[in-house]
């Protein structure tokens, strides 16, 4: 005789057996919403390549989660590198956003398989970045010289740059820094396509939906601090904060012309400054630093 069987679960055991709802209230999961504070930076490794003069040279980029805020980690505790470190030339300010092949470190021939650990520590949360030189992870030393098949691929020459920029500055005090180019036309302009991104969503709260954080951003903001480009004839230069504190910026300053481009910048606090400034034609990209005392 077939027997059925009823079970009664209490309801008590039922939500200790499927977890509690969830609270209005709860905070909001950091990988679902995106947020213009508080947030943490991942370093990464981009790959390693050979380098002409012997040994390898290893990638390295970072993304800082936050949709605003800039950071500025010194060389020490929260931003080193091993061995060899803690400096590797590893920038101190970050960007928001990810920001790719930022600086390499060269090791030398015989490096074998040993690690080499970017390791950044932001809010108590400790994040590393370790490069090795795994086949696999062998990329292209020039990955933009494969988008010029026409002329001028293969004979382009590296663009020239020299910055004019003052030694010290005040707070609150502009000055302007001028970059002069020369370049041997090359490579030929790549035909443009046309399209684009369109435009980007914009967060609102739901009705009677959970209390978020307060630093959940509007995602269509110009307050997000990115490095500053012009465009002098035919080569972009990229002005980069690589050091010193937060509050600086570069704004370009008229128009340029005869190889010649000027930027107006501005320091908020005071310390010492350093510049990456990147002349690139497309396919080949020269720096100078410029650093400045600001008191």
């Amino acid at each position: 005789m077939l027997i059925r069987l009823r079970y009664v679960i209490p309801l008590s055991c039922l939500v200790m057996i499927l977890g509690s709802a969830p609270k209005a209230d709860a905070q909001a999961d950091p990988l679902q919403f995106m947020f213009n504070s508080g947030q943490t930076i991942q370093p990464f490794f981009d790959g390693w390549t050979h380098n002409p003069e012997g040994g390898f040279d290893m990638h390295f980029g970072y993304l800082n989660r936050n949709y605003v805020e800039d950071l500025h980690l010194p060389i020490g505790a929260s931003n080193r590198m091993s061995p060899d470190g803690p400096d590797r030339g590893q920038p101190t300010f970050f960007y928001p956003r990810v920001n790719r092949r930022l600086f390499s470190v060269t090791v030398p021939a015989d490096w074998g398989d040993r690690e080499l650990i970017w390791q950044v520590t932001v809010n108590n949360e400790t994040y590393r970045a370790v490069g090795w030189l795994q086949p696999e992870w062998e990329i292209l030393a020039n990955p933009r010289a494969s988008l010029y098949g026409g002329p001028g691929g293969e004979n382009n020459q590296p663009p020239t740059l020299d910055i004019e920029a003052p030694a010290m500055a005040a707070v609150g005090e502009t000055v302007t820094m001028t970059a002069r180019v020369t370049d041997d036309g090359l490579p030929e302009p790549r035909e443009r396509r046309g399209g684009g991104q369109g435009p980007l969503p914009t967060f609102e709260s739901l009705d009677n939906g959970p209390t978020l954080p307060v630093n959940v951003p509007q995602v269509q903001t110009s307050a997000r601090k990115q490095p500053t480009r012009i465009r002098i004839d035919r080569v972009n230069v990229t002005w980069i904060q690589w050091d010193g504190p937060q509050g600086a910026t570069v704004e370009e300053q008229g128009e340029s012309e005869n190889g010649t481009g000027t930027v107006a910048v501005t320091f908020g606090s005071p310390g010492d400054y350093l510049l990456h400034v990147r002349a690139s034609d497309g396919i080949e990209t020269v720096t100078q630093d410029v650093s400045i005392s600001v008191r």
